[in-house]
Protein backbone atom coordinates (compact mmCIF):
# COMPACT_ATOMS: atom_id res chain seq x y z
CA UNK A 1 0.00 0.00 0.00
CA UNK A 2 1.19 3.31 -0.71
CA UNK A 3 2.41 5.65 1.97
CA UNK A 4 0.51 9.26 1.93
CA UNK A 5 3.25 12.00 2.45
CA UNK A 6 2.74 13.54 6.20
CA UNK A 7 3.42 16.74 4.37
CA UNK A 8 0.95 16.44 2.20
CA UNK A 9 -1.60 15.68 5.16
CA UNK A 10 -0.97 19.24 6.78
CA UNK A 11 -3.32 22.28 4.33
CA UNK A 12 -1.82 24.47 2.89
CA UNK A 13 -4.08 26.90 4.69
CA UNK A 14 -2.55 30.18 2.21
CA UNK A 15 -4.76 28.87 -0.72
CA UNK A 16 -7.55 29.07 1.19
CA UNK A 17 -7.30 32.65 1.89
CA UNK A 18 -7.21 33.46 -2.04
CA UNK A 19 -10.28 34.47 -2.68
CA UNK A 20 -11.17 38.13 -2.49
CA UNK A 21 -14.01 40.24 -2.72
CA UNK A 22 -13.85 42.92 -5.64
CA UNK A 23 -13.50 46.16 -4.92
CA UNK A 24 -12.11 45.84 -0.52
CA UNK A 25 -8.28 47.09 -0.87
CA UNK A 26 -7.90 46.40 2.89
CA UNK A 27 -6.37 42.98 2.58
CA UNK A 28 -5.07 41.42 5.41
CA UNK A 29 -2.84 38.39 3.97
CA UNK A 30 -2.74 36.98 0.28
CA UNK A 31 -6.06 38.26 -1.12
CA UNK A 32 -7.88 37.46 2.68
CA UNK A 33 -9.62 40.79 3.36
CA UNK A 34 -10.91 42.12 6.70
CA UNK A 35 -14.79 41.61 4.60
CA UNK A 36 -13.90 37.92 4.47
CA UNK A 37 -12.57 38.11 8.16
CA UNK A 38 -16.19 39.78 9.25
CA UNK A 39 -17.96 36.67 7.29
CA UNK A 40 -15.95 34.39 9.22
CA UNK A 41 -16.61 35.65 12.34
CA UNK A 42 -20.09 36.53 11.90
CA UNK A 43 -20.70 32.36 11.35
CA UNK A 44 -17.77 31.47 14.10
CA UNK A 45 -20.35 33.49 16.71
CA UNK A 46 -23.26 31.58 15.08
CA UNK A 47 -21.99 28.07 15.03
CA UNK A 48 -20.53 28.66 18.43
CA UNK A 49 -24.03 29.53 19.93
CA UNK A 50 -25.55 26.15 18.08
CA UNK A 51 -22.54 24.03 19.41
CA UNK A 52 -22.61 25.52 22.98
CA UNK A 53 -26.10 23.28 24.27
CA UNK A 54 -25.11 20.50 22.25
CA UNK A 55 -21.91 20.00 23.25
CA UNK A 56 -23.14 20.15 26.38
CA UNK A 57 -26.13 17.85 25.69
CA UNK A 58 -24.11 15.04 24.35
CA UNK A 59 -21.46 14.93 26.70
CA UNK A 60 -24.04 14.88 29.82
CA UNK A 61 -25.62 12.03 27.81
CA UNK A 62 -22.62 10.43 27.66
CA UNK A 63 -21.69 10.01 31.18
CA UNK A 64 -19.50 12.84 31.31
CA UNK A 65 -19.51 16.28 32.58
CA UNK A 66 -20.79 19.43 30.18
CA UNK A 67 -17.33 21.35 30.87
CA UNK A 68 -15.65 18.19 29.05
CA UNK A 69 -18.13 18.45 26.38
CA UNK A 70 -17.58 22.29 25.84
CA UNK A 71 -13.92 21.60 26.29
CA UNK A 72 -13.97 19.01 23.54
CA UNK A 73 -15.73 21.48 21.18
CA UNK A 74 -12.82 24.41 21.49
CA UNK A 75 -9.93 21.86 21.61
CA UNK A 76 -10.72 19.33 18.71
CA UNK A 77 -12.98 21.97 17.08
CA UNK A 78 -9.99 24.19 16.93
CA UNK A 79 -7.78 21.48 15.20
CA UNK A 80 -10.19 20.32 12.93
CA UNK A 81 -10.85 23.40 11.38
CA UNK A 82 -7.07 24.65 11.61
CA UNK A 83 -5.90 21.10 9.78
CA UNK A 84 -8.29 19.82 8.22
CA UNK A 85 -8.88 18.93 4.56
CA UNK A 86 -12.49 20.59 4.46
CA UNK A 87 -12.70 24.22 3.54
CA UNK A 88 -16.06 24.65 6.36
CA UNK A 89 -15.56 21.55 8.31
CA UNK A 90 -16.76 22.17 12.07
CA UNK A 91 -15.53 19.80 14.72
CA UNK A 92 -17.04 18.41 18.40
CA UNK A 93 -18.64 15.79 20.19
CA UNK A 94 -21.41 14.18 18.03
CA UNK A 95 -24.77 11.79 18.90
CA UNK A 96 -22.91 9.00 16.94
CA UNK A 97 -20.12 8.98 19.85
CA UNK A 98 -22.86 8.80 22.82
CA UNK A 99 -23.35 4.97 22.97
CA UNK A 100 -19.69 4.08 22.88
CA UNK A 101 -18.39 6.62 25.54
CA UNK A 102 -21.11 5.79 27.79
CA UNK A 103 -20.37 2.43 28.00
CA UNK A 104 -16.41 2.66 27.69
CA UNK A 105 -17.16 5.01 31.33
CA UNK A 106 -18.99 2.18 32.92
CA UNK A 107 -16.37 -0.24 31.86
CA UNK A 108 -13.04 1.09 32.50
CA UNK A 109 -14.07 4.66 33.94
CA UNK A 110 -12.94 7.99 33.13
CA UNK A 111 -9.32 7.28 32.34
CA UNK A 112 -10.44 4.36 30.19
CA UNK A 113 -12.22 6.91 27.45
CA UNK A 114 -9.30 9.00 27.15
CA UNK A 115 -7.24 6.29 26.40
CA UNK A 116 -9.61 5.20 24.14
CA UNK A 117 -10.21 8.35 22.73
CA UNK A 118 -6.29 8.69 22.16
CA UNK A 119 -5.79 5.43 20.51
CA UNK A 120 -8.81 6.25 18.72
CA UNK A 121 -6.82 9.15 17.44
CA UNK A 122 -3.66 7.21 16.19
CA UNK A 123 -5.57 4.71 14.61
CA UNK A 124 -7.36 7.96 12.67
CA UNK A 125 -4.21 9.73 12.13
CA UNK A 126 -2.85 6.14 10.65
CA UNK A 127 -5.97 6.11 8.36
CA UNK A 128 -5.11 9.28 6.64
CA UNK A 129 -1.07 8.36 6.43
CA UNK A 130 -2.19 5.10 4.74
CA UNK A 131 -4.72 6.84 2.61
CA UNK A 132 -7.32 4.71 3.36
CA UNK A 133 -10.24 8.20 3.17
CA UNK A 134 -11.43 6.74 0.15
CA UNK A 135 -12.27 3.59 0.67
CA UNK A 136 -14.42 4.57 4.17
CA UNK A 137 -16.54 6.02 1.82
CA UNK A 138 -17.83 2.76 0.16
CA UNK A 139 -19.52 1.27 3.59
CA UNK A 140 -22.89 0.23 2.25
CA UNK A 141 -25.37 2.49 3.26
CA UNK A 142 -28.04 0.17 5.02
CA UNK A 143 -24.83 -0.56 7.52
CA UNK A 144 -24.78 4.02 8.08
CA UNK A 145 -28.43 3.72 8.14
CA UNK A 146 -29.15 1.27 10.53
CA UNK A 147 -26.05 1.93 13.14
CA UNK A 148 -27.51 5.38 13.01
CA UNK A 149 -30.98 4.87 13.76
CA UNK A 150 -29.78 2.74 16.25
CA UNK A 151 -27.90 5.12 18.01
CA UNK A 152 -30.92 7.53 17.85
CA UNK A 153 -33.43 4.77 19.42
CA UNK A 154 -30.69 4.61 22.29
CA UNK A 155 -29.97 8.36 22.72
CA UNK A 156 -34.05 8.69 22.77
CA UNK A 157 -34.19 5.99 25.96
CA UNK A 158 -31.26 7.02 27.85
CA UNK A 159 -33.07 10.84 27.66
CA UNK A 160 -36.11 9.76 29.44
CA UNK A 161 -35.00 9.60 32.93
CA UNK A 162 -34.50 13.81 32.76
CA UNK A 163 -36.77 14.52 30.46
CA UNK A 164 -39.23 13.03 32.65
CA UNK A 165 -37.58 14.03 35.71
CA UNK A 166 -37.85 9.92 36.97
CA UNK A 167 -36.27 8.84 40.17
CA UNK A 168 -33.47 6.23 39.03
CA UNK A 169 -30.38 6.16 41.05
CA UNK A 170 -28.35 4.72 38.47
CA UNK A 171 -29.42 3.91 34.90
CA UNK A 172 -28.75 0.31 33.22
CA UNK A 173 -26.56 0.76 29.98
CA UNK A 174 -29.04 -2.41 28.83
CA UNK A 175 -31.51 -1.33 26.45
CA UNK A 176 -33.95 -3.69 27.28
CA UNK A 177 -33.23 -3.23 31.05
CA UNK A 178 -33.65 0.42 30.48
CA UNK A 179 -37.14 0.54 29.49
CA UNK A 180 -38.18 -1.71 32.14
CA UNK A 181 -36.42 0.50 34.98
CA UNK A 182 -38.35 4.03 33.12
CA UNK A 183 -41.80 1.65 33.33
CA UNK A 184 -41.09 0.90 37.35
CA UNK A 185 -40.32 4.70 38.02
CA UNK A 186 -43.15 6.12 35.64
CA UNK A 187 -44.93 6.96 39.00
CA UNK A 188 -41.99 9.47 40.37
CA UNK A 189 -42.59 11.64 36.95
CA UNK A 190 -42.05 15.51 37.75
CA UNK A 191 -44.85 17.28 36.31
CA UNK A 192 -42.85 20.39 35.79
CA UNK A 193 -39.59 19.04 34.44
CA UNK A 194 -41.61 16.96 31.96
CA UNK A 195 -43.29 20.58 31.59
CA UNK A 196 -39.73 22.18 30.87
CA UNK A 197 -38.97 19.55 28.38
CA UNK A 198 -42.00 20.02 26.19
CA UNK A 199 -41.52 23.61 26.12
CA UNK A 200 -38.16 23.54 24.86
CA UNK A 201 -39.29 21.28 22.62
CA UNK A 202 -41.83 23.18 21.06
CA UNK A 203 -39.64 26.19 20.78
CA UNK A 204 -37.38 24.24 18.72
CA UNK A 205 -40.32 23.47 16.00
CA UNK A 206 -41.64 26.17 16.35
CA UNK A 207 -38.12 27.82 15.45
CA UNK A 208 -37.36 25.77 12.84
CA UNK A 209 -40.51 25.95 11.06
CA UNK A 210 -41.33 29.75 11.36
CA UNK A 211 -37.24 31.46 12.15
CA UNK A 212 -35.41 29.08 9.95
CA UNK A 213 -32.39 31.39 10.38
CA UNK A 214 -32.65 31.16 14.77
CA UNK A 215 -30.12 28.76 15.81
CA UNK A 216 -33.56 26.61 17.58
CA UNK A 217 -31.55 24.31 20.43
CA UNK A 218 -30.05 27.62 21.72
CA UNK A 219 -33.00 29.13 21.13
CA UNK A 220 -35.25 26.34 23.06
CA UNK A 221 -32.54 26.35 26.06
CA UNK A 222 -31.82 29.51 26.38
CA UNK A 223 -36.18 30.69 26.80
CA UNK A 224 -36.58 27.61 28.90
CA UNK A 225 -33.79 28.77 31.34
CA UNK A 226 -34.75 32.21 31.75
CA UNK A 227 -38.30 31.17 32.16
CA UNK A 228 -37.21 28.86 35.05
CA UNK A 229 -35.03 31.48 36.75
CA UNK A 230 -37.73 34.09 36.16
CA UNK A 231 -40.52 31.54 37.88
CA UNK A 232 -38.43 30.43 40.62
CA UNK A 233 -37.10 34.35 41.83
CA UNK A 234 -41.25 35.63 41.50
CA UNK A 235 -42.54 32.25 43.36
CA UNK A 236 -39.77 33.13 45.82
CA UNK A 237 -40.47 36.96 46.20
CA UNK A 238 -44.48 36.60 46.52
CA UNK A 239 -46.01 36.94 50.12
CA UNK A 240 -47.69 34.05 50.21
CA UNK A 241 -47.65 33.60 53.59
CA UNK A 242 -50.44 36.59 53.86
CA UNK A 243 -53.13 34.35 52.26
CA UNK A 244 -53.61 31.12 54.01
CA UNK A 245 -55.83 29.55 51.08
CA UNK A 246 -52.23 29.76 48.68
CA UNK A 247 -49.60 28.55 50.99
CA UNK A 248 -49.65 25.10 49.70
CA UNK A 249 -49.85 26.39 46.55
CA UNK A 250 -46.37 28.49 47.08
CA UNK A 251 -44.92 25.28 48.77
CA UNK A 252 -45.78 22.96 46.06
CA UNK A 253 -44.66 25.51 43.18
CA UNK A 254 -41.22 26.33 44.47
CA UNK A 255 -40.90 23.18 45.95
CA UNK A 256 -41.05 21.49 42.16
CA UNK A 257 -38.89 24.68 40.94
CA UNK A 258 -36.41 23.98 43.28
CA UNK A 259 -36.49 20.69 42.88
CA UNK A 260 -35.72 20.90 38.79
CA UNK A 261 -32.04 19.38 37.70
CA UNK A 262 -29.68 21.93 36.82
CA UNK A 263 -26.42 21.28 35.60
CA UNK A 264 -25.38 23.31 38.44
CA UNK A 265 -27.19 21.16 41.21
CA UNK A 266 -26.04 17.82 39.00
CA UNK A 267 -22.61 18.60 38.29
CA UNK A 268 -21.53 22.27 40.41
CA UNK A 269 -21.47 23.77 37.69
CA UNK A 270 -18.89 24.24 34.63
CA UNK A 271 -15.54 25.69 36.20
CA UNK A 272 -14.47 29.21 34.62
CA UNK A 273 -10.79 28.28 33.33
CA UNK A 274 -9.00 26.72 30.83
CA UNK A 275 -8.88 23.01 30.35
CA UNK A 276 -5.56 22.00 31.57
CA UNK A 277 -3.29 19.11 30.66
CA UNK A 278 -4.18 15.18 32.29
CA UNK A 279 -2.47 12.62 30.73
CA UNK A 280 -4.32 9.74 31.97
CA UNK A 281 -2.17 6.74 32.98
CA UNK A 282 -1.16 4.68 29.65
CA UNK A 283 -0.34 0.78 29.32
CA UNK A 284 -0.68 -1.76 27.11
CA UNK A 285 -2.99 -3.24 29.73
CA UNK A 286 -5.14 -0.42 29.58
CA UNK A 287 -4.89 -0.41 25.44
CA UNK A 288 -5.78 -3.78 24.84
CA UNK A 289 -8.80 -3.41 27.01
CA UNK A 290 -10.13 -0.51 25.43
CA UNK A 291 -9.15 -1.48 21.78
CA UNK A 292 -12.44 -2.00 20.73
CA UNK A 293 -14.10 0.28 21.29
CA UNK A 294 -10.96 2.73 20.07
CA UNK A 295 -11.38 0.77 17.01
CA UNK A 296 -15.65 1.50 16.65
CA UNK A 297 -14.47 5.46 17.77
CA UNK A 298 -12.02 5.70 15.27
CA UNK A 299 -14.17 4.10 12.66
CA UNK A 300 -17.46 6.31 13.64
CA UNK A 301 -14.73 9.55 13.62
CA UNK A 302 -14.20 8.68 9.96
CA UNK A 303 -17.65 8.07 8.25
CA UNK A 304 -19.06 10.61 10.16
CA UNK A 305 -16.26 13.15 9.60
CA UNK A 306 -16.22 12.27 6.07
CA UNK A 307 -19.99 12.17 5.84
CA UNK A 308 -20.07 15.89 7.25
CA UNK A 309 -17.30 16.65 4.30
CA UNK A 310 -19.22 15.00 1.69
CA UNK A 311 -22.47 17.09 2.35
CA UNK A 312 -19.90 20.36 2.89
CA UNK A 313 -19.03 19.71 -0.59
CA UNK A 314 -22.40 19.70 -1.76
CA UNK A 315 -23.69 22.51 -0.22
CA UNK A 316 -20.82 24.64 -1.22
CA UNK A 317 -19.01 23.34 -4.28
CA UNK A 318 -15.72 23.14 -2.56
CA UNK A 319 -13.77 19.27 -2.58
CA UNK A 320 -12.01 18.57 0.60
CA UNK A 321 -9.57 15.63 0.97
CA UNK A 322 -10.40 12.59 2.45
CA UNK A 323 -6.97 11.61 3.84
CA UNK A 324 -6.42 15.21 5.23
CA UNK A 325 -9.09 15.01 7.34
CA UNK A 326 -8.66 11.95 9.08
CA UNK A 327 -5.18 13.09 9.66
CA UNK A 328 -6.78 16.56 11.67
CA UNK A 329 -9.42 14.32 13.21
CA UNK A 330 -6.75 12.26 14.64
CA UNK A 331 -4.45 14.94 15.78
CA UNK A 332 -7.86 16.71 17.22
CA UNK A 333 -9.06 13.53 19.21
CA UNK A 334 -5.62 12.74 20.71
CA UNK A 335 -5.31 16.39 21.78
CA UNK A 336 -8.89 16.44 23.15
CA UNK A 337 -8.18 13.41 25.03
CA UNK A 338 -4.92 14.95 26.76
CA UNK A 339 -6.57 17.83 27.96
CA UNK A 340 -9.27 15.50 29.44
CA UNK A 341 -11.91 15.92 26.76
CA UNK A 342 -14.38 13.38 24.94
CA UNK A 343 -14.59 11.73 21.11
CA UNK A 344 -15.19 14.23 18.65
CA UNK A 345 -15.87 14.94 14.82
CA UNK A 346 -17.16 16.58 12.35
CA UNK A 347 -20.43 17.57 13.06
CA UNK A 348 -23.08 17.68 10.02
CA UNK A 349 -25.50 20.01 11.40
CA UNK A 350 -22.82 22.49 12.97
CA UNK A 351 -20.70 22.39 9.37
CA UNK A 352 -24.35 23.18 7.52
CA UNK A 353 -25.03 26.20 9.72
CA UNK A 354 -21.33 27.45 9.37
CA UNK A 355 -21.88 26.90 5.43
CA UNK A 356 -26.00 28.26 5.63
CA UNK A 357 -24.50 31.54 8.19
CA UNK A 358 -21.61 32.41 5.29
CA UNK A 359 -18.61 30.91 6.59
CA UNK A 360 -16.34 31.73 3.16
CA UNK A 361 -12.95 29.63 5.03
CA UNK A 362 -11.23 27.61 7.81
CA UNK A 363 -11.20 30.81 10.05
CA UNK A 364 -14.96 30.54 10.62
CA UNK A 365 -14.22 27.21 12.74
CA UNK A 366 -11.35 28.80 14.62
CA UNK A 367 -13.71 31.68 15.76
CA UNK A 368 -16.28 29.24 17.09
CA UNK A 369 -13.42 27.73 19.00
CA UNK A 370 -12.46 31.15 20.48
CA UNK A 371 -16.36 31.94 20.92
CA UNK A 372 -16.60 28.86 22.99
CA UNK A 373 -13.01 29.17 25.13
CA UNK A 374 -14.51 32.88 25.91
CA UNK A 375 -17.63 31.61 27.23
CA UNK A 376 -15.72 29.24 29.87
CA UNK A 377 -13.86 31.99 30.76
CA UNK A 378 -16.37 34.63 31.00
CA UNK A 379 -20.08 33.39 31.25
CA UNK A 380 -19.53 29.84 32.64
CA UNK A 381 -21.51 30.48 35.85
CA UNK A 382 -24.38 31.22 33.24
CA UNK A 383 -24.80 27.90 32.63
CA UNK A 384 -25.41 26.79 36.28
CA UNK A 385 -28.73 27.30 35.71
CA UNK A 386 -30.05 25.39 32.30
CA UNK A 387 -32.13 23.20 32.98
CA UNK A 388 -31.12 19.17 32.34
CA UNK A 389 -34.69 18.50 31.06
CA UNK A 390 -34.01 21.36 28.25
CA UNK A 391 -30.70 19.82 27.33
CA UNK A 392 -32.55 16.14 27.04
CA UNK A 393 -35.67 18.02 24.77
CA UNK A 394 -32.34 19.36 22.63
CA UNK A 395 -31.31 15.16 22.57
CA UNK A 396 -34.46 13.98 21.74
CA UNK A 397 -34.20 15.85 18.61
CA UNK A 398 -31.45 15.31 18.01
CA UNK A 399 -31.99 11.13 18.35
CA UNK A 400 -35.21 11.87 16.02
CA UNK A 401 -33.09 13.46 12.98
CA UNK A 402 -30.19 10.53 13.56
CA UNK A 403 -32.72 8.12 13.13
CA UNK A 404 -34.23 9.31 10.43
CA UNK A 405 -37.45 6.72 10.15
CA UNK A 406 -38.82 7.32 7.01
CA UNK A 407 -35.31 6.75 5.23
CA UNK A 408 -35.52 3.43 7.31
CA UNK A 409 -38.66 2.63 6.57
CA UNK A 410 -38.09 3.17 2.84
CA UNK A 411 -35.32 1.04 2.91
CA UNK A 412 -37.42 -2.01 4.29
CA UNK A 413 -40.00 -1.30 1.95
CA UNK A 414 -37.98 -0.69 -1.80
CA UNK A 415 -34.43 -2.16 -1.64
CA UNK A 416 -33.24 -5.70 -1.80
CA UNK A 417 -34.26 -8.15 0.16
CA UNK A 418 -29.80 -8.53 0.99
CA UNK A 419 -30.38 -4.93 1.88
CA UNK A 420 -32.91 -5.08 4.39
CA UNK A 421 -31.20 -8.01 6.07
CA UNK A 422 -28.48 -6.30 6.03
CA UNK A 423 -30.17 -2.97 7.81
CA UNK A 424 -32.07 -4.98 9.97
CA UNK A 425 -29.19 -6.65 11.55
CA UNK A 426 -27.23 -3.32 12.27
CA UNK A 427 -30.00 -2.05 13.83
CA UNK A 428 -30.33 -4.74 16.02
CA UNK A 429 -26.96 -5.11 17.04
CA UNK A 430 -26.88 -1.18 17.66
CA UNK A 431 -29.41 -1.22 19.86
CA UNK A 432 -29.21 -4.53 21.85
CA UNK A 433 -25.65 -5.71 21.68
CA UNK A 434 -23.10 -3.18 20.93
CA UNK A 435 -21.87 -0.75 18.05
CA UNK A 436 -18.61 -2.32 17.78
CA UNK A 437 -19.92 -5.31 17.00
CA UNK A 438 -22.88 -4.11 14.57
CA UNK A 439 -20.56 -1.94 12.68
CA UNK A 440 -18.34 -4.81 11.85
CA UNK A 441 -20.72 -7.55 11.53
CA UNK A 442 -22.82 -5.31 9.66
CA UNK A 443 -20.23 -3.98 7.12
CA UNK A 444 -18.86 -8.20 6.70
CA UNK A 445 -22.42 -8.99 6.08
CA UNK A 446 -22.95 -6.29 3.24
CA UNK A 447 -19.34 -7.99 1.91
CA UNK A 448 -20.66 -11.47 1.79
CA UNK A 449 -23.77 -10.22 0.20
CA UNK A 450 -22.03 -8.46 -3.02
CA UNK A 451 -19.84 -11.12 -3.25
CA UNK A 452 -22.71 -13.51 -4.03
CA UNK A 453 -24.68 -11.26 -5.85
CA UNK A 454 -21.31 -10.48 -8.17
CA UNK A 455 -21.21 -14.66 -7.65
CA UNK A 456 -24.96 -14.28 -9.66
CA UNK A 457 -24.30 -12.19 -11.99
CA UNK A 458 -21.09 -13.38 -13.66
CA UNK A 459 -20.36 -17.22 -13.70
CA UNK A 460 -18.91 -19.99 -16.04
CA UNK A 461 -21.26 -20.90 -19.03
CA UNK A 462 -19.76 -24.00 -20.79
CA UNK A 463 -20.78 -24.85 -24.69
CA UNK A 464 -24.35 -25.80 -24.97
CA UNK A 465 -26.40 -25.26 -28.03
CA UNK A 466 -27.91 -22.00 -26.73
CA UNK A 467 -24.54 -20.25 -25.59
CA UNK A 468 -23.16 -21.43 -29.58
CA UNK A 469 -26.11 -19.43 -30.84
CA UNK A 470 -25.43 -16.53 -28.93
CA UNK A 471 -21.86 -16.47 -29.27
CA UNK A 472 -22.39 -17.39 -33.13
CA UNK A 473 -25.31 -14.90 -33.98
CA UNK A 474 -23.38 -12.24 -31.56
CA UNK A 475 -20.66 -12.38 -34.50
CA UNK A 476 -21.10 -9.82 -37.17
CA UNK A 477 -17.56 -11.05 -39.01
CA UNK A 478 -18.34 -13.88 -41.85
CA UNK A 479 -14.78 -15.47 -40.97
CA UNK A 480 -15.65 -15.12 -37.15
CA UNK A 481 -19.18 -16.95 -37.57
CA UNK A 482 -17.05 -20.07 -39.26
CA UNK A 483 -14.37 -19.98 -36.90
CA UNK A 484 -17.26 -20.09 -34.00
CA UNK A 485 -18.71 -22.94 -35.40
CA UNK A 486 -16.19 -24.83 -36.13
CA UNK A 487 -14.87 -24.59 -32.68
CA UNK A 488 -17.55 -26.59 -31.56
CA UNK A 489 -16.75 -30.02 -32.53
CA UNK A 490 -17.50 -33.03 -30.55
CA UNK A 491 -14.29 -32.71 -29.52
CA UNK A 492 -14.11 -29.44 -28.12
CA UNK A 493 -15.85 -27.69 -25.19
CA UNK A 494 -16.18 -24.12 -24.64
CA UNK A 495 -15.75 -22.67 -21.22
CA UNK A 496 -17.04 -18.96 -20.69
CA UNK A 497 -16.30 -16.85 -17.14
CA UNK A 498 -18.23 -13.95 -16.92
CA UNK A 499 -17.55 -11.34 -13.88
CA UNK A 500 -13.95 -10.69 -11.84
CA UNK A 501 -12.68 -14.09 -11.14
CA UNK A 502 -12.46 -14.19 -7.45
CA UNK A 503 -13.11 -17.35 -5.23
CA UNK A 504 -16.99 -17.73 -5.64
CA UNK A 505 -16.28 -18.28 -9.61
CA UNK A 506 -13.50 -20.42 -8.40
CA UNK A 507 -15.92 -22.63 -6.95
CA UNK A 508 -18.21 -22.49 -9.73
CA UNK A 509 -14.77 -23.64 -12.67
CA UNK A 510 -13.76 -26.23 -10.36
CA UNK A 511 -16.36 -28.53 -10.70
CA UNK A 512 -17.50 -28.04 -14.44
CA UNK A 513 -15.56 -30.89 -15.64
CA UNK A 514 -16.87 -33.23 -13.57
CA UNK A 515 -20.72 -31.53 -14.99
CA UNK A 516 -19.41 -31.71 -18.50
CA UNK A 517 -20.99 -35.56 -19.77
CA UNK A 518 -18.11 -36.44 -21.34
CA UNK A 519 -14.28 -35.90 -21.74
CA UNK A 520 -13.54 -33.81 -24.45
CA UNK A 521 -9.97 -33.45 -25.96
CA UNK A 522 -9.73 -29.94 -25.88
CA UNK A 523 -11.46 -26.95 -23.78
CA UNK A 524 -11.24 -23.25 -24.48
CA UNK A 525 -11.62 -20.66 -21.57
CA UNK A 526 -13.22 -17.89 -22.58
CA UNK A 527 -12.07 -14.86 -20.27
CA UNK A 528 -13.39 -11.92 -22.78
CA UNK A 529 -15.56 -10.85 -19.52
CA UNK A 530 -12.98 -11.08 -16.43
CA UNK A 531 -11.65 -7.85 -15.85
CA UNK A 532 -9.73 -8.90 -12.45
CA UNK A 533 -8.83 -12.33 -11.22
CA UNK A 534 -7.30 -12.66 -7.84
CA UNK A 535 -5.16 -15.27 -6.25
CA UNK A 536 -8.04 -17.48 -5.82
CA UNK A 537 -8.58 -17.39 -8.94
CA UNK A 538 -5.38 -18.13 -10.00
CA UNK A 539 -5.19 -20.67 -7.90
CA UNK A 540 -8.56 -22.49 -9.27
CA UNK A 541 -6.80 -22.39 -12.69
CA UNK A 542 -3.63 -23.64 -11.71
CA UNK A 543 -6.15 -26.63 -10.05
CA UNK A 544 -8.05 -27.00 -13.45
CA UNK A 545 -5.20 -26.93 -15.93
CA UNK A 546 -3.51 -30.01 -13.68
CA UNK A 547 -6.87 -31.71 -13.66
CA UNK A 548 -7.06 -31.11 -17.38
CA UNK A 549 -3.75 -32.62 -18.05
CA UNK A 550 -4.69 -35.48 -15.78
CA UNK A 551 -7.37 -36.35 -17.85
CA UNK A 552 -5.25 -35.24 -21.43
CA UNK A 553 -7.20 -32.91 -21.67
CA UNK A 554 -5.59 -29.60 -23.93
CA UNK A 555 -6.55 -26.22 -22.23
CA UNK A 556 -6.61 -23.07 -24.15
CA UNK A 557 -6.99 -20.13 -22.57
CA UNK A 558 -8.24 -16.93 -25.06
CA UNK A 559 -9.16 -12.77 -24.70
CA UNK A 560 -7.47 -12.14 -21.04
CA UNK A 561 -7.86 -8.35 -20.61
CA UNK A 562 -5.18 -6.63 -18.76
CA UNK A 563 -5.11 -7.39 -15.38
CA UNK A 564 -6.20 -10.65 -15.07
CA UNK A 565 -2.84 -11.37 -17.90
CA UNK A 566 -0.48 -9.67 -15.94
CA UNK A 567 -1.15 -11.53 -12.87
CA UNK A 568 -1.36 -14.95 -14.26
CA UNK A 569 1.87 -14.14 -16.23
CA UNK A 570 3.65 -12.80 -12.17
CA UNK A 571 2.75 -16.10 -10.97
CA UNK A 572 4.25 -18.04 -13.48
CA UNK A 573 0.60 -19.44 -14.48
CA UNK A 574 1.76 -18.67 -18.38
CA UNK A 575 4.69 -20.45 -18.60
CA UNK A 576 3.21 -23.48 -16.74
CA UNK A 577 0.20 -23.63 -19.60
CA UNK A 578 2.74 -22.08 -22.51
CA UNK A 579 2.55 -19.93 -25.05
CA UNK A 580 0.57 -21.74 -27.73
CA UNK A 581 -2.20 -22.37 -25.34
CA UNK A 582 -2.81 -18.92 -24.43
CA UNK A 583 -4.21 -16.96 -27.47
CA UNK A 584 -5.62 -13.18 -27.84
CA UNK A 585 -8.67 -14.14 -30.21
CA UNK A 586 -11.04 -17.08 -29.75
CA UNK A 587 -10.18 -17.65 -33.48
CA UNK A 588 -6.82 -18.90 -33.41
CA UNK A 589 -8.14 -21.67 -31.00
CA UNK A 590 -10.83 -22.72 -33.71
CA UNK A 591 -8.06 -22.98 -36.19
CA UNK A 592 -5.45 -24.82 -33.96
Amino acid sequence: MKLINVKDLIPRTLELFKKKIEGDESTIFNGYSLNLLGKDCISGIIVAIVALPLSMAFSIAAGASPAQGIYTAIIAGFFISALGGSRFQIGGPTGAFVVIIFNVIATNGMSGLLAATILAGVFLVLMGVFGLGRFIKYIPYPVTTGFTTGIGLLIFSQQMKDFFGLNIEKSSPEFINKWIEHFEAAASADLVTLTVGLGTMAIIIIARRFAPRVPSAAAGVLVMTLVCTVAKALLQDIPFERLDAYNELERFFITQVDSLDTISTRFGGIPQALPHLDIPPLSFAVFQNVFPAALSIALLAAIESLLSAVVSDSMSGDKHNSNTELFAQGIANIASAIFGGIPATGAIARTATNIKSGAVSPVSGIVHAIVLLLFVLFLAPAASAIPLASLSAVLIIVAWDMSNVPRFIRIIRTAPKSDTIVLVITFLLTVLVDLSYAVVIGVLLAIFLFMRRMVELGGVRTGNDALIEHLVSGEKSPQMQDSAKALFGKDTELIEINGPFFFGIADMLQGTLGSLGRTPKKIVLRMRFVPAIDSTGIAALESFLLNCRQKKIRLIITECNDQPKRALEKSGFLENIGAGNFLSAIEDAADD
